[in-house]
């Protein structure tokens, strides 16, 4: 029997999840990115537990242990005098609780890592999608800037918090400004000196905090991200960059540790922050969204590419043994499976109180996406 085919819009870590996860579960799946050339974002991400036990399930944890940092703890402190609120044991003992590590990283390194999970060939870079359409068959043609057109089974739009596929199957979701910027970049350990920090720390403000932690194991670069007021800025980037200057101003109340990191640091990447609502749906027909596509959501739990991650093994589990005639059912049973745990972490991360005090985070990392009960919609549906 012939494979049923699939394309992936998308190759950031939701794109290249959902390809790892859909190639081993034997799909015959093409990934189709409008960039030409991958590039090593300048930006630290935290691989929790819970993303861990998919990463472990595709063969990449051996190499992310090698390049990301594994920290003792995710501490939260007073952001002037260093007070501990809540130290979140990481380490061995949450390795042993929940089953596999906790790492701190650059995203460039978990993206080659995912890449790496994806025979190349199935990758084709330098594919803009400009319109896609459902056949009569139950197929779906797509077109792309470049000229070239194809038809294939189903569809899974990975192409992030501005999906093109979204907007075109659900309309425009007007994003919500929260009235708050960040800042945050990579840079070079070496820039400090000498000067020792912790592993992790947030240090929680006011009405302001900051992130601080390694990415590399030999401590080699230090990352940090911000979140604070600043009504009038707007521009929802991954590349603008930022004033140092303002930057050092904005947090010049804190503890000495934060105002050394940022003495230290030679430029910034400066964004807005915004949220979005859970959406009502995610598929229709033969086409699916995944990751940020349908749950876009705020940093402040750092388990947004974990959720893609997440969405990508569910699928993958979905769609096994499924061909193009089961696609739809299968989005759907998808959908029916991932909705209420990723619109429970994108609520609860709006809030912005992960960890500041005494918190109970084993619904988040214990959570197994190879494990978790797949929806059943017969059943669901006589209920």
């Amino acid at each position: 029997m012939e494979k049923t085919s699939v394309a992936v819009i998308g190759a950031g870590m939701g794109g290249l999840a959902a390809a790892a996860g859909l190639s081993r579960a034997g799909l015959n799946v093409t990934v189709y990115e409008q960039a030409t050339k991958f590039t090593r974002l300048g930006a630290g991400i935290q691989i929790g537990c819970n993303a861990m036990k998919v990463l472990r399930g595709w063969g990449l944890e051996p190499m992310l242990r090698r390049e990301a940092f594994y920290p003792r703890s995710w501490n939260n402190k007073e952001y002037d005098t260093g007070d501990i609120r809540f130290d979140m044991i990481f380490g061995p003992v949450a390795e042993e609780k929940y089953g596999a590590p906790y790492l701190l990283g650059h995203r460039g390194d978990l993206h080659a890592a995912l890449a790496s999970a994806v025979p190349p060939e199935l990758i084709r870079l330098g594919h803009k999608l400009t319109g896609f359409e459902q056949l009569a068959d139950q197929r779906v043609s797509l077109r792309f800037a470049n000229g070239e057109n194809t038809i294939v089974d189903a569809v899974v739009a990975a192409d992030g918090v501005h999906s093109f596929v979204k907007d075109e199957l659900f309309g425009q979701q007007k994003p919500n400004f929260t009235g708050r910027i960040a800042y945050r970049t990579v840079f070079p350990a070496a820039l400090l000196n000498g000067y020792e920090i912790d592993d992790c720390t947030k240090w929680w403000g006011p009405d302001r905090h900051i992130v601080i932690y390694y990415v590399k194991p030999d401590r080699s670069e230090i990352y940090f991200v911000t979140s604070q007021p600043d009504a009038g800025f707007a521009v929802e980037s991954w590349s603008a960059m930022g004033d140092v200057g303002e930057l050092r101003q904005a947090f010049a109340g804190f503890h000495p540790q934060v105002r050394h990191v940022l003495e230290a640091c030679p430029a910034v990447h400066k964004w807005a922050l915004v949220d979005r609502d859970p959406l009502s749906r995610w598929c229709d027909g033969n086409v699916t969204l995944l990751g940020d596509a349908c749950h876009p959501m705020t940093p402040y739990m750092a388990q947004g590419a974990a959720m893609a991650i997440e969405d990508a093994a569910v699928l993958s589990r979905c769609l096994k043994g499924v061909d193009r005639d089961g696609a739809a059912h299968a989005f759907r049973r998808f959908e029916a499976t991932r909705k209420e745990r990723t619109s429970r972490v994108q609520l609860s991360s709006r809030t912005n109180t992960w960890l500041k005090g005494p918190t109970d985070p084993d619904w988040v990392y214990s959570y197994d996406a190879w494990e978790a009960p797949l929806a059943d919609l017969e059943q669901a549906k006589s209920a």
